[in-house]
């Protein structure tokens, strides 16, 4: 094996790795965000705990999604944090004013 091929593996096994990592957040996440929004949890402690949580892991569609979810119902709570959340997405993971809902 030569010393490309070696790079390349480790580097296929690290995403994999981040891949795996991923699905395991979305995995705990979810009963979380969903008992927040079926609850109409308005604990803004435990709201910004989740977000401050998810952010990480947001380049996961479903972890995304949910970020988003979450977004949506604490703006209700408090507009200006979450205006915040929205742009620490952006700053983290360079999402763009594209138009699409936040």
């Amino acid at each position: 094996m030569t010393g490309d091929d070696a790079a390349t593996q480790s580097i296929a096994v690290l995403a994999r790795g981040v891949r795996d990592l991923q699905d395991r957040a979305a995995q705990q996440y979810r009963p979380v965000v969903e008992e927040i929004l079926r609850t109409s949890s308005r604990d803004a402690a435990h709201i910004e705990r989740t977000l401050d949580g998810l952010l990480d892991f947001c380049g996961h569609e479903l972890v995304l999604s949910m970020y988003r979810q979450l977004c949506r119902h604490y703006w209700a709570i408090n507009p200006t944090a979450t205006a915040d959340y929205v742009h620490a997405y952006r700053d983290r993971w360079g999402g763009a004013d594209d138009g699409s809902e936040e």
